[in-house]
Formats: C-alpha cells, structure tokens, sequence
C-alpha cells in the first residue's frame, strides 16, 4: 500500500532542541528507511496526519485532517507526570495542562506514545482511543565509535586523557536530575562534570538558575551541541549519568546505550521492566548512592556492562520502528476508509 504521512511539529525551532524534536527527526528517518513517502507541510497532500505538537495550530491540522477523512494518528510525547517539576509554575498548571493534552490526544484516531510505562498512564487518564506503544528508535549505526571520538571530544572541551568525565543531556528542569548532577560534582571534585543541552534560565525556577551557574571549577554547562558532537561525547566520556526522576521514555539514554557507554540512571518505575541494575545498567536512589556507584564505576570495582547495555536497545533500531509505524499507519488507514461517516469536530 503506497500512503504519504505528514509528520506534523508546530515551532519546529523551538522543539529542535527537545527530546520531541529528537522524536520528530527519528520518525522521519525511520519512515525513509522503509521507503514510505512524508511531509512536514500540512498544506501538501497526505493520507495519514502524524501530529506530534500540542499547540492550536496542531489541533487546527488535526481537527481539518479529519474533516477530510483521513487517519489523525496523535504522539503522546508528554504526560502531566513529565510535565511537573519543569518549568516556572508548571506544577500549579499542571492539571490545567494535562485536560488539554487529553483533549489533543483525543483528536487521533490512534494514539502513539514511547513506552508500556507512558501508555498506562494515559489509560488512566480516561482516554478510550486505541494507545500503542512505539519506542521512538534509535539509529544504531550512527552510534557506531569512530577512532577519533574520544580524542575530539577531549580536546573540544579541554580535557586530558586522563580526566575521568561524567556527562548528562537534558533541558534545564529539576525533573531531569540537574540539582543532582551539580551536587555530585561538589562532593567528587576529582572527576570533571559536563551537562548537555539547556532552557532560557527566564523560564525556570531560581534555584535551577543557581545551579546553572555554579561556579566549579569541574563542572560545565555546555549548552545545546549538534548530534555529532554529541556522538563524540558518549564515546570520549567515562560514565552517563541520567539522573532524571520521570520520563515517556529519554531518547538520550538509548543514545548512551547505543554508544556502549557506563550508563548509571536513577531507579524509576519507567525502567523496571527495560533496564536492569547489575545487568545492563546500574541504578541508584539518591545522591549518597549516586556518588557510590559513580566511584565504584570509574574505578572498575564495578563490572563493565557496556555490551548488554548496547543489547538492551538492539530491538529499538529505528528501521525496525519505521515497519512499525508503516504497518500501524496501513492497518488503521484501511478501516478509516472504510468508515461509512467520518465524525465532524468543532
């Protein structure tokens, strides 16, 4: 069956720096590897709406999509749970924001979102539409190592060889771990701290504005750097350390895993099932053990468990996420043409 998809993002530059923006290009690819024509303009013709934005021009392209009779498939990115502890007054707004999430997710015939874990969540939120779990993939071959990784990354952020390096990615949000991650590097000056990616501090919280700008002489704030530069930084850095307390999924931590890195996460409900401690990754509760097991880690008292990492995410390739998506578009598509009446939305 030959169907053309919008992949729909409204604020495309906004988002470019987010893991939905992330989410956004691994759809594309992933699409392009299975030979499935798309578009990110509404205004072209298409079979299938893919939304993946939760703005009014997204529920305009949704709501017009299925005027027209087509497949509104909705991607439920974020929860109210991943919402909170992120920007300023997000908790007060919090149940505000997720009516209107549901509201958007109910303009899909079909919703997708990341995980088992995200998807009981919008189950519990009362919506009746069918919900599929859909990894947001990974490219595997893209984290391959190439012989000059480390070696860049070391000297484009002024480090020796010998420096043992603890990196993060995320935005600036006490959801993601970062108060954490600026404590552990108070309390380890012997390792040199790095976080990737980064949120107008206007935006957040004063005390996520302080510890952005902590000055420590280990610690860098490195702002938002392209995925290949990324890249470098799994392979050059010693230990990822994803110290994030919610998530729908957290598609830099399939990157560190796809980069056979030391992967230390914090032990949430969304990885009980996924990742093991001991196995494939190691997990910690809180700071006193986060600065343990980083020790233990970079001293090798601990047992390297790179390659069960990199296998944990084998079954996320983005190719096979793109037949994924390809035989969910076909299928729903099918009985949307065969609907005798299509519903009108206001």
């Amino acid at each position: 069956m030959n169907i053309k998809v919008l992949i729909y993002a409204e604020a495309s530059r906004v988002i470019k720096i987010s893991g939905i923006g992330c989410a956004v290009a691994h759809q594309k690819r992933a699409l392009e590897l299975n030979d499935v024509e798309y578009t990110s303009n509404p205004k072209e013709d298409f079979d299938v709406a893919h939304i993946n934005t939760y703005g009014f021009a997204s529920r305009r392209v949704a709501k017009k999509a299925r005027r027209q009779g087509k497949l509104v498939v909705y991607h439920a990115h974020s929860t109210e749970e991943d919402f909170r502890n992120s920007f300023i007054g997000s908790n007060l707004i919090a149940k505000l924001f997720k009516k209107w999430i549901v509201s958007c997710y109910n303009l899909g015939d079909v919703i997708i979102t990341p995980t088992e874990y995200s998807k009981k969540l919008l189950e519990g939120y009362g919506i009746k539409k069918p919900i599929y779990a859909v990894s947001n993939g990974i490219d595997l071959s893209y984290y391959e190592k190439s012989a000059t990784d480390r070696a860049d990354f070391r000297k484009e952020f002024n480090y020796s060889e010998n420096d043992k390096i603890i990196m993060s990615v995320g935005l600036f949000f006490e959801r993601k771990g970062l108060l954490d991650f600026v404590k552990m590097a108070e309390l380890m000056p012997e390792y040199q701290f790095i976080w990737f990616g980064k949120t107008p501090l206007c935006s957040v919280p004063l005390k996520i504005r302080k510890a952005v700008k902590t000055n420590l002489p280990n610690l860098k704030f490195a702002g938002f750097v392209s995925p290949a530069i990324l890249k470098k930084a799994y392979h050059g850095a010693d230990l990822f350390a994803f110290l994030t307390k919610e998530e729908t999924e957290g598609i830099v931590l399939l990157e560190a895993l796809a980069s056979r890195q030391n992967v230390l996460i914090r032990d949430i409900p969304i990885y009980e099932t996924f990742l093991t401690n001991g196995k494939n990754v190691y997990k910690a509760n809180d700071l006193e053990s986060f600065c343990y097991t980083t020790r233990a880690i970079l001293n090798k008292t601990l047992v390297s468990l790179t390659d069960s990492g990199y296998e944990a995410v084998f079954d996320k390739d983005i190719a096979e996420i793109g037949t994924t998506l390809t035989e969910l578009y076909e299928h729903h598509y099918k009985l949307c043409r065969k609907a005798i009446i299509y519903p009108v939305l206001a």
